[in-house]
């Protein structure tokens, strides 16, 4: 299995759309962790991104926010998407790998803010 993080920092990006790297994650088929690396994104636009990932051969996205385009980008492209994450990448898949985190791919950002005045 071939894990993607959204990665600022050491922590999830919160913008899908937004992050500069990758952090992907390499497993085994019991689960261990076996290689990890950072993989810039560089100029992707969100569909970039997912068919980038996917071409990398990620099977699996945690991220923080993502927008519908991004999601269904992810989708076509058949990755899993575990959105609506914050905090450190490397606990994050820890977490997920004990399967105690829900896969969701509504956790989306709003490009567009309407303030009542």
């Amino acid at each position: 299995m071939i894990i993607a993080v959204t990665y600022d920092n050491g922590m999830i990006n919160q913008h899908f759309g937004k992050t500069q790297y990758m952090k992907i994650y390499e497993t085994d088929e019991s689960g261990e962790i076996q290689k990890v690396h950072l993989e810039s994104m560089g100029k992707h636009s969100h569909h970039g991104i997912a068919g980038y990932i996917k071409e990398i051969g990620v099977d699996t996205l945690i991220c923080g926010g993502l927008g519908q385009g991004a999601v269904d980008s992810l989708e076509a492209a058949g990755i899993t998407i575990y959105g609506g994450n914050t905090g450190n990448c490397d606990s994050a898949v820890i977490k997920f790998l004990h399967g105690e985190m829900k896969q969701n791919s509504q956790a989306n950002c709003n490009h567009h803010h309407h303030h009542d005045s």
